[in-house]
């Protein structure tokens, strides 16, 4: 089955699991005792009378926090460029290649400050471990994203997700038709993982992905760690976490990371003169959402809750499309004659039935990484 274009039929267990494991939230009414709107227990738009209200709470704080967004991550560049263009709202962008867990470490050590960050984008394992430190707020669009993909009290948001793939520069190594082929002499020290799999989703789904290939599954990491191995005795697994940086230099010409992620570099990329190609091995669909949360104590509610908004309408959601994700919203986008059809149709092909490794099989599979990544195949620096 070809998966050219979404992740959406699938219901996740994961996504029902998380559910689950969330404190139930009612905040009640958001309105102070003087008939102000208090932004930060308003759970909607409507808190604010509407949008138009949202906006122009959000006017007077003048401000938003974003953390561990790389602009050349689902196209966040352009959706802060967007954001702030619309509102005329001040966006300070911290550790732009910051992790998930950063952005919690961050937002703890902030906290009662004007610098903590007003909004999470995490990973699943750090979105299920931190659902205390995020506040419920439900986005207009919020009845056309499925029950899977979302807490039943507006805490989680799955926002964009994509498949993990490998992304190389055809000018600097042959063409990749298999995994097998990275244990050949051509891709010696040139292939780098996305991140330490023991911390990192990216990371931990490219082991992921390497075990299903190898007979193993997402209840089964091993053959993964086993295959990670292997490249490193071949000397082809370079233990470097790679960056646009790595790869214009030519240090990281073979990367395993989630489609979307490439698919964002490419144009770039092509400028410096890289031709930077996606291969997905054939029948593996292995797929992942990330999570978006507003922080409970946000020092800008009400433009934390802008940004939602803002993420999570066609114009925002668009450019993660034209980042090479693929929006939570893209159903509801295609029935409404809002999407942008030509992003959409340019993603790259799936075959295969999609899996998106559930909470108790992640879990699973960190324990597996803690015990065995370092010691066998080595830190990434």
């Amino acid at each position: 089955m070809e998966l050219k274009k979404s992740l959406f039929a699938v219901v996740t267990a994961g996504a029902l699991v998380l559910s689950a494991c969330s404190s139930s939230s009612d905040s009640g009414s958001a309105e102070s005792a003087s008939g102000e709107v208090d932004a930060k227990t308003a759970t909607s738009a409507a808190d604010f009378g509407g949008l138009e209200g949202l906006e122009t709470a959000c006017k007077a704080e003048g401000k938003l926090n974003v953390i561990a967004l790389p602009p050349d991550w689902a196209n966040y560049g352009k959706i802060i460029d967007g954001f702030k263009a619309k509102y005329g709202i001040e966006i300070d962008s911290q550790i732009p290649d910051g992790s998930s867990q950063d952005e919690i470490d961050a937002a703890n050590n902030t906290k009662g400050t004007d610098r903590a960050p007003d909004v999470f984008d995490l990973g699943q394992a750090v979105a299920i471990n931190n659902t205390a430190m995020f506040a419920p707020y439900k986005v207009a669009s919020w009845d056309g994203i499925a029950p899977a993909f979302k807490d039943a009290n507006g805490l989680w948001t799955m926002d964009y997700g994509g498949f993990m793939s490998v992304g190389y520069d055809a000018s600097k190594v042959p063409a990749i038709t298999s995994l097998a082929d990275l244990l050949k002499a051509d891709y010696k020290g040139k292939v780098a993982l996305n991140g330490d799999p023991t911390a990192a989703a990216a990371g931990m789904n490219g082991v992921l992905m390497a075990s299903i290939v190898n007979g193993g599954s997402v209840d089964d990491v091993s053959k993964g760690i086993d295959y990670f191995k292997s490249l490193k005795d071949a000397g082809s697994f370079i233990p470097v976490d790679p960056t646009p940086a790595t790869i214009e230099s030519g240090q990281t010409p073979v990367v395993f990371d989630w489609d979307y992620l490439h698919a964002g570099q490419i144009a770039g990329l092509k400028e410096k003169g890289i031709d930077w190609k996606i291969f997905i091995p054939e029948g593996v669909a292995l797929g992942g959402y990330y999570y978006q949360a507003v922080n409970v104590d946000a020092p800008n509610p009400a433009c934390a809750r802008l940004w939602q908004e803002y993420l999570y309408s066609p114009e925002g959601s668009n450019e993660w499309l034209r980042g090479g994700a693929r929006p939570v919203l893209a159903d509801l986008m295609v029935s409404e004659g809002t999407i942008d059809e030509a992003a959409f149709s340019a993603l790259p092909p799936v075959t295969g039935t999609p899996v998106v490794a559930t909470v108790a099989q992640t879990e699973a599979a960190n324990a597996v990484l803690v015990e065995r990544w370092a010691a066998e195949v080595g830190a990434i620096e």
